[in-house]
């Protein structure tokens, strides 16, 4: 019997630092998030000090340097890591997605020296929550119509507009926005929590993150000095290159949910009896189980061969846009069918499927839709903008 998760033997091409690296996650997830996780997502509250036990095990930031209090490590681990934090749960990987790809990143790559030695260290230990203001209410999969305004007033600038669906929004330390300037140009402002008119309320009445405090970001006259201005990027390459970093870890962390939701109906398919023999031996139940480990054995072949590519800084955007969107598909279709070889039991916590499932509705469609994903690697084969 071959019940192992890898079953084309990946396990071959990493190094042994891979191999700890995402042993000590898988560790960190069976001992601090799978106990709590179901009663967080239940009662609709986050995991206490969750971002400095994220930090404590480098999970924040992984590749940012050593020098700004990252660990230094290569994008093959930033994938592992990301692919056992979404095996607790989507709203953990999401914490540690966005704080290391949509706040470090961009404070790294467009940042100034002062405002890396600020606020990066500070960061990758969890001192520091923070969050990612580009979607606005009328502008998701359009964010050339941002609307969010950073306007001249003397020797400072005044920032005016709101961002919506943000993670970690109502507890966030600082947020970085992108905002249209007076020249049209879209620029990266790194807001502080406690500026006057910066505002944080929450999103309430999800049925999915369900364990991640989401919210909004409203800014109403916002004081803004020059300092806080990420100097380097002044173009939407600045947002969009956020979202592929952010985008690739979610092609290995959707991995670790569909992994989960394999395993658990795996254990209970032969253990569960129904008319004299377990339900595994059922052609059906095996027509799924075996649908569930190719699909996963894909997703783990293409996410290896594009942290490949990312190491060598040869992927591209459209590589990582067909990544996400596939495995994120797989990943929710696993979450469904496997709950159906649960049955009954499949709909409560004591089983992972409905809460991944859940989860996975809100990360198939956010940081590019599904279908989204499809157009932009249709334009790419094509040569042809459906978008406009």
């Amino acid at each position: 019997m071959n019940s192992t998760t890898d079953y084309f033997k990946i396990d071959d091409l990493l190094t042994e630092e891979h191999k700890l690296i995402r042993q000590s996650v898988q560790d960190f997830v069976d001992n601090e998030i799978k106990p709590v996780i179901d009663d967080a997502a239940q009662h609709h509250k986050d995991i206490p000090d969750l971002m400095k036990k994220l930090g404590a095990i480098g999970a924040l930031g992984p590749y940012i340097p050593e020098e700004y209090g990252g660990a230094g490590l290569d994008q093959m681990s930033y994938g592992l890591i990301m692919q056992e934090l979404e095996r607790g749960d989507s709203a953990v990987r999401s914490a540690a997605s966005v704080q290391s790809s949509l706040v470090m990143y961009p404070i790294f790559s467009f940042g100034s020296e002062e405002q890396k030695r600020k606020y990066l260290p500070k960061l990758a230990s969890g001192e520091f929550v923070g969050s990612f203001g580009l979607t606005e209410p009328n502008h998701g999969s359009n964010p050339g119509g941002m609307e969010t305004r950073l306007t001249k007033n003397g020797d400072h600038y005044v920032l005016n507009g709101a961002k919506m669906w943000i993670t970690n929004s109502p507890i966030c330390d600082i947020a970085v926005v992108w905002a249209r300037d007076e020249e049209g140009k879209i620029r990266g402002v790194i807001v502080e929590r406690g500026m006057q008119g910066f505002t944080t309320p929450e999103t309430l009445n999800k049925w999915s993150l369900r364990a991640s405090k989401t919210g909004e970001l409203v800014f109403e006259n916002v004081k803004i000095e020059e300092s806080q201005i990420l100097p380097e990027v002044s173009s939407l390459r600045g947002p969009l290159s956020c979202l592929n970093s952010a985008r690739y870890g979610i092609s290995w962390g959707v991995i670790g949910a569909a992994i989960d939701c394999y395993e658990s109906a795996l254990k209970y398919s032969l253990e569960r009896t129904q008319f004299g023999k377990p339900i595994a031996s059922y052609q059906l139940q095996q027509k799924k189980l075996a649908e569930f480990i190719t699909e996963i054995t894909k997703a783990q072949l293409l996410c290896w061969r594009l942290g490949t590519l990312k190491n060598e800084n040869k992927a591209t955007p459209e590589q990582i846009s067909m990544a996400k969107r596939n495995n994120v598909k797989m990943a929710i279709d696993i979450a469904r069918e496997s709950r159906q070889i649960i049955g009954a039991m499949g709909i409560v916590g004591d089983f992972p499927m409905m809460r991944h499932a859940a989860n996975l509705e809100s990360v198939i469609t956010y940081e590019g839709t599904h279908d989204v994903h499809l157009l932009i690697t249709g334009a790419d084969v094509t040569g042809i903008n459906a978008f406009v």
